[in-house]
């Protein structure tokens, strides 16, 4: 699964711009976080159609780039602690991480989408079990 990084001017709008650009071409939002940055509005977005997203993303005005990268998916025991287990196994291997947010949650578990840095991503994948 991928993750469209778009980075945009910080300014009023920004967001409903990307959230009607991409659902204009039919594209859901999966999972988002947004936040502000040295005048900068930072979108990390995991939609049903990434190229597109990412197409329709970079046609936006006030919007400075527009990135893909490989993200993790992976499923949590929905219970106190369980976030800090996996990061500190990640963090003990030198793995380091570009984002991390809640891409669903149910009773029972939590899914999470995990972006480490490129050099890291074949070692995050071994650490947390996944082939």
């Amino acid at each position: 699964m991928k993750e469209v990084t778009i980075i945009a001017r910080n300014e009023v709008g920004s967001l409903a711009a990307v959230a009607e650009a991409l659902g204009g071409v039919g594209v859901n939002i999966e999972a988002i976080s947004a936040y502000g940055r040295d005048g900068d509005a930072i979108f990390r977005v995991i939609t049903n159609d990434y190229t597109t997203a990412a197409k329709s993303a970079s046609k936006i005005p006030g919007v400075k780039n527009v990135q893909e990268a490989e993200v993790i998916i992976f499923k949590l025991i929905n219970r106190p602690g369980e976030l800090g287990k996996i990061t500190r196994k990640l963090a003990n291997r030198g793995v380091n991480l570009e984002s991390l947010y809640i891409v669903s949650r149910k009773p029972d578990f939590t899914e999470i989408a995990i972006r480490p840095e490129a050099v890291h991503f074949s070692l995050a994948k071994e650490v947390l079990g996944i082939k």
